[in-house]
């Protein structure tokens, strides 16, 4: 209520309560204010009551939900479920113009205000994460991928003759399916075995650039985020290269705004050489419903052509998700969750180890994988070629979600390019493993409940495999005994 309505309820109700109801309103009202003039993640989380408040204030801004207002048009905010319409907090006018994704809407300003906002905020924490010279940014209604194939169209205009896109091999597909997806030819750059950890082939990508030339080439598309024995890409080295060679480069920073160290490396290769864009998963980073990615760079003008570059209006969904979500954490709640992972990481590590250590196993040596970590499964291989798979179905239906079991020598056919060691980013990499992440979110009972049915479920194969061994072959083992 404004000034006139509570002079309006001292009639009403005892003036002293009502003015205690005002001051408590007006708490509410000045962290939103501090919100608009600030444009960062508040240090502190706020309550549900302040969020819930502050989106309803912002939905009684768009056209829908004017009393009295008529609606003529083909997109008139209409929705026929009154459910659909609470989820969406009745802000049901999407972001952007059918021009650019950016611009603001004259029938939604309570949603457009909330598109610029969110957009303001997701910088802030993109520079508390580590990047702290990013310039520019903005949320986009698509995964990954897509969001990828986008910076990608986006460089088409500056570089006309382009067909090839520089890739150092991750084994994803959607990553190699957003080059495919943009018309370009993806010259794939298969990496180089340091110990045990899978590293960026510099000679390689430089010698590609030499025979391909320079003008030929759309961008090096390097990656930071990955499965272990796969590290980060040699951002640095790679930057430089793009610079000496005028080459743009576009990271995929898929899960790695959580990490300080990818953080780091991007913030280290735009200051070293050239990164155009990264791009990173909201679901992955802050814990929202997946279909969603910030797009993200150091130069404005670029980034605001690729927004431009997206067709239509979009959903506001991802917008209204990951600022719900940074509003209730707050900076400092982001930053504990991060300070929680990396320290979780240690642990995992440990146990791991341990683990490995109790079955014959090692824990592969990947110091420059600051999220995910592999444990080898030679002894799987020596027994039987179905064994390693098997290990990944029993874990599945045992609940552990998330773990990667990657046998050796699998294919995979993707768009026409076949690779020959799919999942472990080799075509020979020298052994199978197992391998898990210590991701945002994760908790230390995911961690011994992980390590606890790994475990049994290599015991139990190895009684499945040496029958001779063991009176209680795992056909006969009770649910009880395979599960927790």
């Amino acid at each position: 209520m404004n000034k006139e309505n509570f002079a309006l309820s001292e009639k009403i109700v005892s003036a002293a309560y009502v003015r205690q109801g005002s001051q408590a309103r007006r708490s509410h009202e000045q962290l939103i204010r501090h919100l608009l003039e600030q444009g960062k993640c508040p240090e502190e989380g706020w309550s549900e009551s302040t969020i819930e408040l502050f989106l309803n204030e912002l939905a009684v801004m768009d056209s829908n939900n004017f009393l009295g207002n008529c609606g003529v048009g083909e997109r008139e905010g209409r929705v026929a479920s009154g459910l659909v319409a609470r989820r969406h907090y009745r802000l049901i006018h999407g972001i952007g113009r059918s021009g650019d994704i950016a611009a603001v809407q004259p029938k939604a300003a309570g949603s457009s205000l909330l598109n610029k906002l969110t957009n303001s905020i997701v910088l802030d924490i993109l520079k508390v994460a580590g990047v702290r010279s990013v310039a520019s940014c903005f949320v986009v209604p698509m995964a990954t991928g897509m969001s990828l194939t986008l910076c990608f169209l986006a460089l088409r205009h500056q570089r006309p003759k382009a067909r090839y896109i520089i890739w150092p091999r991750i084994d994803q597909k959607s990553c190699f399916k957003a080059m495919i997806t943009a018309g370009y030819e993806p010259v794939v750059v298969e990496n180089v075995l340091e110990g045990d950890e899978l590293r960026t082939d510099l000679v390689t990508v430089e010698r590609k650039i030499e025979e391909l030339g320079a003008e030929n080439i759309l961008c090096v598309h390097s990656t930071t985020s990955c499965f272990a024995p796969r590290v980060p890409d040699r951002l640095e080295e790679l930057s430089t290269m793009c610079t000496k060679h005028n080459i743009p480069h576009i990271v995929n920073n898929a899960y790695g705004v959580q990490s300080s160290k990818c953080m780091h490396l991007i913030q280290q290769g735009a200051r070293v050489g050239r990164v155009d864009a990264f791009v990173q998963s909201l679901d992955k980073n802050f814990m929202v419903p997946v279909g969603g990615a910030i797009i993200a760079g150091f130069d404005e003008a670029f980034i605001q052509e690729i927004s431009k570059m997206y067709p239509g209006r979009a959903s506001a969904s991802p917008s209204l998700d990951v600022l719900i979500t940074l509003l209730t954490l707050g900076a400092k709640g982001y930053k504990k969750l991060l300070s929680e992972r990396k320290e979780i990481y240690m642990l995992l590590a440990q146990e791991l180890s341990t683990l490995a250590s109790a079955h014959g196993e090692r824990l592969l040596h990947t110091p420059h994988n600051p999220i995910s970590l592999a444990m080898s499964l030679d002894g799987l291989q020596a027994e039987s070629d179905k064994a390693v798979t098997q290990l990944g179905s029993m874990l599945f239906t045992r609940q552990v979600s998330g773990a990667r079991v990657i046998p050796l020598g699998k294919e995979q056919t993707i768009s026409g390019h076949t690779f020959r060691g799919f999942m472990s980013h080799s075509e020979s990499y020298p052994c199978p493993y197992i391998n898990v992440a210590s991701a945002v979110g994760i908790s230390k009972e995911d961690v011994t409940l992980c390590m606890k049915r790994l475990d049994k479920c290599l015991k139990a194969l190895k009684k499945e495999l040496n029958p001779s061994k063991s009176t209680s072959p795992v056909s006969q083992l009770s649910h009880e005994d395979t599960t927790d």
